[in-house]
C-alpha cells in the first residue's frame, strides 16, 4: 500500500542500478578518464606495483613445494636452490619485497581515486548550481544528492579497490593456471572436467538468490516507507487514534519481509551445501587422484603441494570474479548518471565571483510584451497567454488573482529561471536576453512567501545578500528590517545558529532577515511573493513597516492573495488563467460591478 503513496521506496545505495557491459557504456564511460589524466603516471606507476605485487605472490607456492620436496631428498625445479635454508631466506626476501610494493600500489591508487573524485565531485556540484530551473523541477532532490554521494562513492570504489582486484585476480587465474599445467598436465585436466559442473550451478544458484534477495529489499523499503510515513504524519495518526492501524500495517508488511528472507535462507542455505560438498569433493578428489599420481612416482610431494596451492589460488580468483564484475557494472550505471549531468546545458552564469560583477546597472523600468509561457514537464498547458504590462522606475505593480493564474511564474520569468515561449521581456527598453543573466539576477531582490535560511548564523544569512558587507552594514540593514531588536535578544545575536532552513526562527523573524538581506543586495527591482499572508498580527505590521523602506524608490512586483496589502500599489493586474483579465488602481478596479477584483475583495471582506 504504500508503494502506491510513494514514487520510490528505496534508498539511494539500492538505487545503484547495474549497467550492461558494452561498447556503448564503455564509451560512456571513458567520459570520465579524462579526470585520470592530471594523475595518470602515479596510475600507471601504481599499476606496476600492482604487477609486482601479483607476480611475487605467485612464487609463494612453488617455493614451499621446492622446501617439501628438498627435505624429501627430491631436486627442485625451476631454479630454486636446494637447500632450505636458501629457499626459507629467499621466501622472506621475496615476502617483504612484496609487502614494500604492495604499499606504494595501495597508498598511489588511493591518492588518484581521492584526488579524480574530487573533481569529479566539484565539477558535478558545479555543474549542479549553474544548471536552469527546468533541470531541478523534474528531479528529486534526494535523486541528485544521490548522484554526489552514492554514485560517486561507488566509483571511488571501483577505481581504489575493485580495478585493482581485478587486475590482481587475473594475473593470478592466468599464472595459476599456467604453473598447474606445468607442474602436472593429468591433474589440471582432471579439474578441468569438474569445473563446468560447479560454474554452472553457481550461476543457475546465483540468479534466483539474487532475485530473491531483490524482493527482501524491495519488502524491506514498504516498511520502511510505512515507518517515514508514520513519524512525518505522527500528529495525524494520534489525532485519529490510527495507532493500531499503523501498527498492523507495519506488522502485516514486516512478516512479508520475514517470509521472503526465509525463502531466501532456503535457497542460500541449499547453494552453500552444494558448494561446501562440491569445494571440498574437488580438493579430495585432486589429493586423491594426486596421491596416486605421487605413489607411482608421475609428481613429487612438493609438486602436490604445490598443486594443491595453485589450485586454491586459482579458485579463490574464479570465486571473487562475480562480485568485482557487479561492481564494475554499479560503477559503470554510476558513471552513466554522473555523465549525464555534466552533459547538461547550463545557464551562461560563471563560478568565478570575479565574473559575476554587474557590467550595466539597471533602473527599473520593466515591460512584458505579449508573454506566453508553458513550462518544458508539460508543454501542452499554457501557463500564460499574451501577457503585457509595463512597470516604470520606482513603481509598484501588484499581481492579485486565484491560485494557479500564473502570479509567481511572471516572478519566476523577471528572474529569467525561465525563458518566454513567445513575446518578450524588457529591463529599461532592451530585450533580456541582451543582458547578462548575472547583471539581471544581481538587481533583483525576491522576498518569498516561505522564506529558506542557511543553516549557518543569521549574520551569515543576512550578508548572503552581498558577501562583502561588513558588520556595520549588516546591522544597518537589519535595523531597516526591524530585525535587530530581536536578534540582539538572543544569546549570541548575530552569530546565533538559525538551524537547518531556519527552523530556529519564527515566520515573521526569517521573513525580517530575508527583508534585511533585499535591503542590504540594494536591489533595482524588487519582488515581494506572498511576503506577508502566513504571518499572525503583531508580526504583519512588523514585516509590513520593513517593507514600506525596502519598496522605497524601487519598481516593486508585489504578489498578493490579501487585497489589503496592495491598495496603494499604482497599478494591479488581475489574472485568471493565465491572462490579465483587469488592470487599473484599487478605487478604478473596486468601480467594476462585474469585475474579478471586486468579486475577491467582497469574498475576503465577507471572511
Amino acid at each position: 500500500m504504500a508503494r502506491n503513496r510513494f514514487n520510490s521506496g528505496t534508498s539511494p545505495e539500492q538505487e545503484l542500478n547495474k549497467a550492461k557491459i558494452n561498447k556503448q557504456t564503455i564509451k560512456t564511460a571513458s567520459g570520465l578518464l579524462s579526470y585520470l589524466r592530471p594523475y595518470r603516471w602515479k596510475f600507471v606507476l601504481g599499476l606496476v606495483f600492482l604487477l609486482l605485487s601479483s607476480l611475487t605472490g605467485l612464487a609463494f607456492p612453488a617455493l614451499l613445494g621446492a622446501m617439501i620436496d628438498v627435505a624429501k631428498g627430491e631436486s627442485p625445479r625451476w631454479f630454486i636452490p636446494d637447500s632450505i635454508n636458501a629457499i626459507g631466506v629467499v621466501s622472506f626476501v621475496i615476502l617483504f619485497f612484496q609487502s614494500f610494493v604492495s604499499f606504494f600500489r595501495i597508498r598511489l591508487f588511493v591518492e588518484v581515486a581521492e584526488k579524480t573524485i574530487a573533481d569529479i565531485r566539484r565539477n558535478t556540484y558545479f555543474k549542479l548550481i549553474t544548471l536552469p530551473m527546468d533541470f531541478f523541477a523534474s528531479r528529486r532532490v534526494g535523486e541528485l544528492n544521490s548522484r554526489l554521494s552514492a554514485d560517486l562513492s561507488q566509483i571511488q570504489d571501483t577505481i581504489t579497490t575493485t580495478l585493482a582486484e581485478m587486475v590482481r585476480q587475473i594475473i593470478l587465474l592466468v599464472g595459476g593456471i599456467t604453473f598447474l599445467i606445468i607442474v602436472s598436465p593429468k591433474l589440471t585436466l582432471f579439474n578441468l572436467a569438474i569445473l563446468p559442473v560447479l560454474v554452472l550451478s553457481a550461476v543457475l544458484f546465483g540468479k534466483k538468490i539474487r532475485k530473491i534477495s531483490r524482493q527482501a529489499q524491495d519488502r524491506l523499503a514498504d516498511s520502511n516507507i510505512v515507518v517515514e510515513e508514520t513519524l512525518h504524519g505522527i500528529s495525524s495518526v494520534k489525532a485519529f487514534a490510527n495507532e493500531a492501524y499503523e501498527a498492523n500495517r507495519y506488522d502485516k508488511s514486516l512478516r512479508e519481509v520475514v517470509k521472503i528472507a526465509l525463502k531466501g535462507a532456503t535457497l542460500r542455505g541449499g547453494f552453500a551445501s552444494f558448494i561446501i560438498f562440491c569445494l571440498f569433493g574437488a580438493i579430495v578428489a585432486v589429493i586423491w587422484f594426486g596421491s596416486l599420481l605421487v605413489a607411482d612416482g608421475s609428481i613429487t610431494i612438493g609438486s602436490l603441494t604445490t598443486y594443491i596451492i595453485y589450485s586454491m589460488f586459482v579458485g579463490a580468483a574464479m570465486g571473487t570474479f562475480p562480485e568485482l564484475y557487479a561492481n564494475v557494472q554499479k560503477a559503470l550505471g554510476a558513471t552513466e548518471r554522473i555523465i549525464e549531468i555534466l552533459n547538461e546545458n547550463n545557464e551562461p552564469v560563471s563560478i568565478n565571483a570575479a565574473d559575476n560583477v554587474s557590467k550595466s546597472l539597471l533602473k527599473g523600468n520593466l515591460t512584458f510584451k505579449k508573454v506566453r509561457f508553458s513550462y518544458t514537464s508539460r508543454k501542452e498547458i499554457t501557463v500564460l497567454h499574451d501577457v503585457s504590462f509595463e512597470a516604470k522606475a520606482g513603481q509598484r505593480i501588484a499581481l492579485v488573482g486565484p491560485s494557479g493564474a500564473g502570479k509567481s511564474t511572471i516572478a519566476s520569468l523577471i528572474l529569467r529561471f525561465y525563458e518566454p515561449t513567445e513575446g518578450e521581456i524588457l529591463f529599461d527598453g532592451k530585450p533580456s536576453n541582451l543582458y547578462p543573466l548575472t547583471d539581471i539576477r544581481n538587481q533583483i531582490a525576491i522576498v518569498p512567501q516561505d522564506v529558506l535560511l542557511f543553516g549557518g548564523s543569521i549574520r551569515e544569512n543576512i550578508a548572503y545578500g552581498k558577501l562583502t558587507a561588513s558588520q556595520d552594514e549588516i546591522i544597518a540593514a537589519a535595523k531597516q528590517a526591524n530585525a535587530h531588536n530581536f536578534i540582539m535578544a538572543l544569546p549570541e545575536g548575530y552569530e546565533t545558529l538559525v538551524g537547518e532552513r531556519g527552523i530556529k526562527l519564527s515566520g515573521g523573524q526569517r521573513q525580517r532577515i530575508a527583508i534585511a538581506r533585499a535591503l542590504l543586495k540594494d536591489p533595482a527591482i524588487l519582488i515581494l511573493d506572498e511576503a506577508t499572508s502566513s504571518l499572525d498580527s503583531e508580526s504583519e505590521r512588523l514585516v509590513q513597516e520593513a517593507l514600506e523602506v525596502l519598496m522605497k524608490n524601487r519598481t516593486s512586483i508585489i504578489i498578493a492573495h490579501r487585497l489589503s496589502t496592495v491598495r496603494e500599489a499604482d497599478s494591479i493586474l488581475v489574472l485568471e488563467k493565465g491572462s490579465v483579465v483587469e488592470s487599473g488602481s484599487h478605487t478604478e478596479l473596486l468601480k467594476n460591478e462585474n469585475g474579478l477584483y471586486k468579486y475577491l475583495s467582497n469574498l475576503q471582506f465577507e471572511a
